[in-house]
């Protein structure tokens, strides 16, 4: 099969019909470039072309913008201002029609239309370092790309910078000759030509770089043109952040993943690799443009990648140790001239002749068209070539190219030593042997990052078991060979050591032993001595409860699984103190109010060095026996905490209750003479919090001549305090008002008015 006429069939976009409903809802790729047009004093005319492509397989897909908002900024990368915001209609808008490539079975149904926006401005010219950013931002990308993070809610900036020097130089940007193809076929090479043509003649570099993301998941309301929304009007302002690489699989030089990985020529701008992991991919290319060895313009392009599972029907593959590209396969032995080429070439079916042909050199050769795989003897060690011809001289043929190294064997070994009853280094001796020079070791000693590089390793294991020791030499001629031995590491530790290695606290106290001695594992015998008379077996770092005071002392006996002994006791490790007691007294404890509001607190804790008193909600004191007035009623609670001088603690608390207090007090006559003096008649107190408050006086035939709910009205001796004026005499009056805590209160009385 021809994989370049594959890559020729450019615009693949769906793989099956469920995919197509996923595919067709967005952009799929595009750029902006520009062109000068004529001068007019300080201000320059330019073109500017910007093209979309957009998925059209499916009627419900999102539309290309027309009229596109589009947004010119005037500054620097990180400082700009708007100089301009407009809309562009669609000058040209086609269907692109596929060509089918040769010798490709099951072909996907595919949709993909170019818009093409055209439109002109006059820019004032700028001086350096101020440049001219033509922006166009739009939501969204499609949910299935593979190579960066929530692709869904990522839309797209394309730009193009018109810098100062472009500006001076009345410069054309470069503009690519060709769209990518939008899907290519997975595990076999790509070689597409993305390079571009600059009407000037500068020089062009090419590289990947990052798309830039723009706009945002908002799909409606007033945040649909914001730059969150998928409609960002005016687009907006540099600087862009790039899409969001699903790190470290991809990044924006290595967009697509697999090994080897898909790269661009940064000279001729060629695309090659070999892809080899299924999915979408987002891409971003980038023509640097260069005068006289300065940077003066950046052509970038966005756009997507399909890696899809084609069926070619004829395609040339062996299997091969390494590929040097497209269609060039390395083939290596070492320590046999014999080789079985294996033939992997597809599609089978389709495949009317096949040969195999080798140089031996010295003028010899050998072919075979009978045997599918190849069975060839070389006649030394040495560099041979040769190649797999399928239906030569036809449409749908295809070559492999073959590259055979012949080179003699290396063979790895080692021998290794250790002290089997006392820990220590493990020491490694190499004894690979062959007729080219080991050139590289590699060690894997079995345990998580156990790895060397080194001819004769030394290494010191910190867990105990059987490891299987690998290693795997190379020679200059990069043949390899591997060797595994185990090693039966179970020697006791060289030094017991544990967590924590002194201890002071206060009873009761549970206490992790942490035993740091290595190697230990649950194969060796461990014995704990508490001091305690407490012991415990075969834990490697156990956990004990202290409930007494005291000074102990920590025994510990390791026996390795080969028998090997070690003990070491730890005298006077733990030291257990008596936990204090917190216990107070109050003066006064009860009948409290906010008349009576100030309370002396004594300590009567046992082994407390600090004290801690949490007066409710107001404050918090530090002394030994502290008084305290509360500012408010209610049920306080006072908490105290005591520290032992071993930082131990114990807490307990009191309720105390400030009830509010209510006070009245009634006179028993008045003189309404109008001197000033005593010509009300009412009552005085302590009201607060009151509620309901009622004062009713009546004359002697029972009549009600007063009434109030004003605790701070008085009777001023006429009827209801504005009619005629009552006799001198004596009168009954009634005061009721609530508490504060609702009980209700009643005052009742006489009062004498005297003329």
């Amino acid at each position: 099969m021809k994989v370049n006429t594959i890559l020729r069939f450019a615009l693949l976009l769906l793989l099956t019909t469920e995919v197509n409903e996923l595919f067709a809802r967005h952009i799929i790729g595009g750029e902006i470039t520009y062109e000068y047009l004529s001068t007019n004093g300080n201000t320059k005319r330019w073109r500017f072309k910007m093209t979309i492509y957009r998925d059209c397989s499916n009627s419900l897909g999102a539309q290309f913008d027309n009229p596109a908002q589009i947004a010119i900024w005037r500054g620097t990368w990180d400082n700009s201002v708007l100089h301009d915001n407009f809309t562009v209609s669609i000058a040209n808008q086609t269907t692109l029609e596929p060509i089918p490539p040769e010798c490709v079975s099951a072909l996907p149904n595919v949709c993909v239309q170019r818009a093409i926006y055209v439109f002109e401005r006059d820019l004032p010219i700028l001086a350096a370092p101020q440049s001219y950013f033509i922006v166009y931002q739009r939501c969204c990308r499609n949910e299935t790309i593979k190579n960066i993070v929530l692709p869904g809610d990522v839309g797209a900036t394309y730009y193009v910078e018109l810098s100062a020097f472009a500006q001076q130089q009345n410069n054309n940007s470069p503009q690519f000759n060709n769209f990518p193809p939008i899907i290519i076929c997975n595990n076999f090479p790509i070689n597409f030509d993305h390079s571009a043509t600059d009407e000037d003649g500068d020089q062009i570099v090419y590289s990947f770089c990052a798309p830039y993301s723009g706009g945002g998941k908002i799909l409606s309301g007033p945040g649909l043109t914001s730059c969150e929304g998928a409609i960002p009007t005016p687009p907006c302002s540099p600087p862009f952040d790039n899409v969001p690489f699903a790190v470290p699989t991809y990044t924006p030089g290595n967009p697509m993943g697999g090994n080897p990985q898909v790269t661009i020529n940064p000279v001729t701008g060629l695309i090659s690799g070999k892809p080899s992991v299924l999915g979408q991919f987002v891409l971003g290319v980038c023509a640097k443009e260069y005068r006289n060895g300065q940077l003066i313009s950046t052509l970038k392009r966005d756009f997507q990648f399909n890696v899809a599972d084609c069926e070619p029907t004829v395609n040339a593959n062996i299997k091969e140790d390494t590929l040097l590209g497209v269609q060039q396969f390395v083939v290596t032995s070492c320590g046999s001239n014999k080789v079985t080429f294996v033939n992997q070439s597809v599609q089978k079916q389709f495949i009317d002749f096949f040969e195999w042909r080798f140089n031996l050199g010295n003028g010899q050769t050998v072919s075979d068209n009978t045997n599918w795989d190849a069975t060839v003897v070389f006649p030394d060690t040495g560099h041979y070539s040769g190649i797999l011809l399928l239906n030569p001289n036809t449409p749908c043929g295809d070559t492999a190219f073959i590259n055979v190294n012949i080179f003699p064997e290396v063979k790895a070994d080692f021998a290794y030593s250790y002290d089997t009853c006392v820990a220590g280094p493990v020491i490694f001796t190499d004894k690979s042997y062959g007729d080219a020079t080991v050139q590289s070791w590699n060690w894997r000693f079995g345990v998580p990052n156990g790895l060397s590089n080194l001819k004769d390793p030394t290494f010191e294991y910190d867990i105990p078991g059987n490891h299987p020791v690998k290693l795997t030499v190379t020679d200059r001629n990069r043949c390899k060979d591997d060797t595994t031995a185990i090693i039966n590491y179970f020697p006791a530790p060289p030094v017991i050591i544990i967590k924590p290695d002194a201890f002071i606290g206060c009873v009761p106290q549970e206490i992790f032993f942490d035993n740091l001695s290595k190697p230990i594992d649950e194969s060796y015998k461990i014995v704990w001595d508490f001091g305690d008379g407490d012991t415990s077996m075969n834990v490697i770092s156990p956990t004990h409860l202290y409930d007494s005071a005291g000074v102990y002392d920590i025994h510990v006996a390791i026996t390795s699984p080969l028998g090997c002994f070690i003990e070491k006791n730890f005298q006077d490790l733990i030291r257990m103190e008596p936990r204090p007691v917190a216990n107070f007294s109050c003066d006064p404890d009860t009948l409290l109010s906010q008349l009576n509001n100030t309370v002396s607190f004594t300590d009567l804790s046992i082994d407390a060095a600090r004290w801690n008193w949490q007066m409710d909600r107001f404050k918090t004191l530090t002394e030994q026996n502290p008084t305290f007035t509360f500012p408010d009623t209610g049920q306080m609670r006072v908490r105290l905490i005591v520290t032992h001088a071993r930082g131990c603690q114990d807490s307990m608390f009191k309720v105390l209750d400030i009830r509010p207090e209510t006070r009245w007090f009634m006179p028993n006559a008045f003189t309404p003479n109008g001197d000033s003096n005593n010509d009300l008649f009412f009552g005085k107190g302590v009201l607060e919090g009151v509620t309901d408050f009622k004062m009713a006086i009546w004359n002697r035939w029972g009549e009600l001549v007063f009434e109030t709910s004003d605790p701070n009205e008085g009777w001023n001796g006429r009827q209801q305090n504005t009619g005629g004026m009552s006799p001198a005499g004596v009168y009954v009056y009634v005061v009721n008002f609530k508490g504060p805590r609702g009980e209700l209160n009643e005052f009742k009385g006489y009062a004498t008015l005297v003329r």
